[in-house]
C-alpha cells in the first residue's frame, strides 16, 4: 500500500465495480426498486457472478471474494452509488451468513449459507417489535417455550428484513425470564412457510418504492431444537455480533450515496448558468462543495479506521457507534446540498436525488437511532477516557 489508501489491486476490482454499478444497475434502478422487474435483478447477478464481482466480501470458504473488512470499505462505498446494487452484487446476505456461519451448527450452515451466498434465498432479521422500542432490544416479548423436542415461539416483530421476500428469520425471542437480562434471550432460525408464521403486512416506508421491511406474527410456531441458534440465553450476544458489522456496511453504502450526490452537484454548478454567471462561480456553492468535500473524506477516513481496528481483533465498540451517527449526518447534510444546488430538479422525479434524500433520513434510526450512540460514546469516554478515546 502506498500511503493511505487502496491497493492497486483492490483499486482496480474497486474500479470494476463501479463500472457496473454506473453502466449496469443505475440506467435500470428505478424499475428494480419498484420490484416489478425481478427478471432483470436475475439477469444483473448473473452478469455479476460471470464478471467476479459476486459476494466480494463475503468469507472464500463459502465462496466469496474474501476481502479484509477495510478493503471491503473501498468496494462497498462504490456499491453504494446505487441501492439495488448490493443485491445485485450479492452482498445483501453477508451479515446473515456471517451470523450463521459464526453461530449456527454444522447442519445449519450445511443447510442455510451455499443458498444464501448464492444469492438463491434472502434472509431477516426479526428483532424489533411494534409495542416496544426498539432501541432496547431487552423489553422483547416475544417467547419462545421448549415442548419436547420442539420450541414454540410467539409474538409479534416488525420491521422484519425483506418482508415477504425471506426464506429464513433469525428470531429473537425471551426463553428465559428469570435470568439476568442480558440472558433472558435466544436465537432462532425459522423458515418463513413455518405454520404459524405470517406476514401481517408490508410496511411502507419513506424513499421505499416498494415494501421491503415486513410486520409480521408468530402464532404458535414450532421449530425443532436443533433451529436454536448458537447456545441458550446468548440471543442478545449472538444479535450484537449480527448488528455492529452491520453499522459498518451501512456507512460504507452511504457514503457512496453521498459521493454520487456530491458528484451530481458539482456537474450542475458547472453547467448551470444564473445570475450572470455559472453556478460553480458563486461563493455558496463553493461552500457547499467545500463543506461536502470535508464531510464525505472525514466520514470515509473513521470508517476506514474502524475497518482497520475490526481487522486487528479490536472490539471497535465507541468507533463503530461515532461512525454511525457522524456518517448518518454526513449523508443527509451532503444530499440536502445536492439538492439545493439543483433547485426545483432537485426536488423532481426526474432525479435520484429526492429519493436518495428519503432514504437518507432513515439513517439516524436503522441500526440504533443516533441518540443511543451517542449515548454510548459519552459514556464510555466519561467512564474510562484513556481506555476508548480513538486517538490515545
Amino acid at each position: 500500500m502506498d500511503g493511505f489508501g487502496p491497493t492497486e489491486e483492490i483499486a482496480l476490482l474497486r474500479e470494476s465495480v463501479r463500472r457496473f454499478v454506473d453502466e449496469e444497475v443505475v440506467p435500470v434502478e428505478d424499475r428494480v426498486l419498484r420490484r416489478d422487474h425481478a427478471d432483470q435483478l436475475r439477469e444483473l447477478m448473473a452478469s455479476a457472478k460471470d464478471q467476479g464481482l459476486w459476494a466480494l466480501g463475503h468469507p472464500e470458504e463459502l465462496g466469496g471474494g474474501g476481502l479484509s473488512l477495510l478493503d471491503y470499505v473501498y468496494v462497498n462505498e462504490v456499491i453504494g452509488r446505487s441501492t439495488p446494487a448490493a443485491v445485485a452484487l450479492g452482498t445483501h446476505t453477508l451479515q446473515d451468513a456471517l451470523l450463521i456461519q459464526r453461530h449456527g451448527t454444522a447442519d445449519q450452515r450445511e443447510r442455510w449459507l451455499a443458498p444464501l451466498v448464492d444469492g438463491e434465498i434472502f434472509a431477516s432479521l426479526a428483532m424489533t417489535e411494534p409495542e416496544v422500542a426498539g432501541s432496547d432490544p431487552k423489553l422483547i416479548r416475544t417467547t419462545a417455550a421448549r415442548d419436547g423436542d420442539d420450541w414454540v415461539i410467539e409474538g409479534r416483530k416488525w420491521f422484519v428484513s425483506w418482508g415477504d421476500r425471506a426464506d429464513v428469520a433469525t428470531v429473537l425471542a425471551k426463553t428465559d425470564p428469570t435470568a439476568s437480562l442480558h440472558r433472558q434471550f435466544s436465537a432462532f432460525l425459522v423458515p418463513t412457510d413455518t405454520p404459524g408464521y405470517t406476514v401481517e403486512r408490508l410496511i411502507p416506508v419513506m424513499g421505499e418504492e416498494a415494501g421491503i421491511y415486513g410486520q409480521i406474527r408468530l402464532d404458535h410456531v414450532r421449530v425443532p431444537a436443533s433451529h436454536l441458534l448458537g447456545e441458550r440465553s446468548e440471543g442478545f450476544r449472538i444479535s450484537q455480533t449480527r448488528l455492529q458489522p452491520g453499522r459498518v456496511f451501512d456507512c460504507m453504502r452511504w457514503l457512496g450515496q453521498a459521493e454520487r450526490a456530491f458528484e451530481m452537484m458539482c456537474s450542475w454548478a458547472n453547467l448551470r448558468h444564473v445570475h450572470g454567471s455559472l453556478l460553480a462561480e458563486k461563493g455558496e456553492i463553493h461552500r457547499y462543495v467545500a463543506e461536502s468535500a470535508a464531510q464525505i473524506q472525514a466520514a470515509r477516513l473513521m470508517t476506514l479506521d474502524t475497518a482497520r481496528i475490526m481487522d486487528a481483533g479490536g472490539s471497535a465498540r465507541v468507533e463503530t457507534s461515532l461512525i454511525k451517527f457522524t456518517v448518518a449526518r454526513m449523508l443527509h447534510d451532503v444530499l440536502d446540498r445536492a439538492i439545493q444546488v439543483h433547485g426545483a430538479a432537485g426536488i423532481s422525479g426526474d432525479l435520484p436525488l429526492e429519493r436518495m434524500y428519503r432514504q437518507a433520513r432513515g439513517a439516524r434510526l436503522y441500526d440504533g437511532p443516533d441518540e443511543v450512540h451517542r449515548m454510548l460514546v459519552a459514556r464510555e469516554l466519561l467512564g474510562d477516557l484513556e481506555a476508548n478515546v480513538p486517538w490515545l
